[in-house]
């Protein structure tokens, strides 16, 4: 909260009135809202999921999510026993996404006996699919985010502009210019405040498609060692198409 109010300080858009008052007592962060407008609240939304998310995805965007070597240790022993079955179980167990590839494998063979290595690469590559593009899905939020949030400011800016023109129109001298810096103050306050979310919001995109991008590299480099085993594993009358 510190940091947001500092950062509107700093950005020059801090109406006086609440610097005046920050002289007797610090700002809060129901103040700055309360001057921002309505479309404070909206903004405060979107800050909150996008530090909810980012929180997430560090925690579940990792290399450990794509393969840990006590699975691929197991399943490099049970395929040179040709043991699909037991790999099939073990890779029930696991939550790596390479566990979810082998699993789609092996049960589309176990359940089709006849199934050639091009099939069941078939089915292995439309899981890698499935799973990198639930990935890509998931940071792309963050974009989302950083599109909105400035939007919002924007058309708070608009309804404070609104306001201060209609103050300007008015009859009493008296209140005028205090209405007129109040509506400034919303305009200029509800921009920063869609800056401040949306920038971080873009470069958290930027950082966690990058990562995307390197487990989508380590799916396809483990699924690949893992059908090439399973591939030798299988009789000859099943790898030919």
């Amino acid at each position: 909260m510190k940091f947001f109010i500092s950062m509107l300080s700093l950005m020059g858009v801090v109406p006086s009135v609440l610097a005046a008052q920050e002289a007797s007592k610090s700002t809060s962060l129901w103040q700055v809202i309360e001057t921002g407008g309505i479309m404070m609240y909206p903004l405060a939304a979107l800050s909150i999921l996008a530090l909810s998310l980012i929180f997430v995805f560090v925690f579940t965007l990792r290399r450990g999510a794509v393969v840990t070597g006590r699975y691929m240790q197991a399943a490099d022993a049970l395929l040179r026993k040709k043991d699909f079955l037991a790999l099939l179980a073990v890779s029930n167990r696991h939550s790596d996404a390479v566990a979810s590839v082998m699993e789609k494998a092996l049960y589309f063979l176990t359940n089709n006996p006849g199934a050639t290595i091009t099939e069941v690469r078939e089915v292995a590559m439309a899981e890698g699919v499935r799973l990198a593009g639930l990935w890509n899905q998931r940071v792309s939020y963050l974009a989302d985010i950083g599109s909105i949030a400035p939007m919002i400011g924007l058309f708070g800016t608009v309804l404070g502009m609104i306001k201060s023109f209609t103050a300007v129109s008015g009859e009493m001298a008296a209140s005028r210019s205090l209405l007129l810096s109040s509506g400034v103050a919303e305009a200029l306050i509800a921009t920063a405040a869609g800056l401040v979310i949306g920038i971080p919001a873009m470069a958290a995109f930027a950082f966690f498609r990058g990562r995307v991008q390197g487990m989508v590299s380590e799916l396809e480099a483990s699924s690949t060692v893992l059908m090439a085993q399973l591939s030798i594993g299988m009789p000859d009358r099943i790898k030919r198409d």
